[in-house]
């Protein structure tokens, strides 16, 4: 295919390579692109210069065409008028532009080839980068995915870990001996109760002593004939 087809195997097999290398790939599909845009600004100039050189072998052509037929239609006067040697000047000037007609058609129609393939090779280049661009917007998305789920990954690695449970056993550890402490703090402070403080307790009347002799006292007189 020319330069545009290698040029097109030399950036597909970059964006490989860069991929494969690069920390960050949505900067670099993004600098590829950039890249490949400078290429096809470049390309273009080399078509407009080609088409430049196709429309001035044209100029030359199509003048050194009407030259030929001016040259042929004043030898015709000429004669007409009786004049040969002037026929024969004009006819001698119109093989010379038939000579350069020839000429410059020859290389229009070749220049006219060079600038149409390059137009057909542009054309393809950037077809070929417009489906660059949606196949990078493709792998953005698949970047961000991944990366995403990358992160939920790293922040639920930590879900039911050794260090997890471990962590919890020695919480649930410091919470016993908490309580354990409590419990025998509060047995201390039984062993400490003073004989005016048991005293104090055994004189205390809660109510249930009177209720009971009452509850007596009232089966006694169900009892009685």
């Amino acid at each position: 295919m020319g330069i545009f087809k290698r040029f097109r195997d030399l950036t597909m097999a970059a964006i490989n390579d860069m991929l494969d290398k690069a920390e960050d790939p949505v900067k670099m599909l993004n600098q590829f692109l950039r890249d490949m845009e400078a290429d096809i600004q470049e390309a273009e100039i080399a078509v407009a210069k080609q088409i430049a050189i196709e429309k001035k072998f044209k100029a030359q052509y199509e003048e050194a065409e009407e030259m030929v037929q001016k040259r042929e239609q004043q030898a015709v006067k000429a004669l007409e008028a009786g004049n040969e040697d002037l026929a024969r000047r004009a006819l001698q000037d119109k093989k010379e532009h038939q000579t350069r007609f020839d000429e410059m058609k020859k290389q229009y129609e070749t220049a006219k080839g060079n600038a149409d393939r390059l137009r057909a090779q542009l054309a393809e280049m950037k077809d070929e980068f417009g489906k660059m661009k949606n196949k990078k917007d493709l792998l953005v998305a698949r970047a961000e995915a991944a990366r995403a789920q990358k992160h939920i990954n790293q922040a639920m690695s930590g879900f039911g870990t050794d260090n997890a449970a471990k962590g919890f056993d020695r919480m649930s550890e410091k919470v016993l001996q908490l309580e354990a402490e409590a419990e025998a703090s509060n047995e201390l402070r039984s062993k400490d109760r003073t004989l005016d403080d048991e005293l104090s307790a055994l004189g205390k009347d809660d109510g249930v002593e009177d209720e009971l002799a009452a509850l007596k006292a009232k089966i006694a007189s169900k009892n009685q004939p």
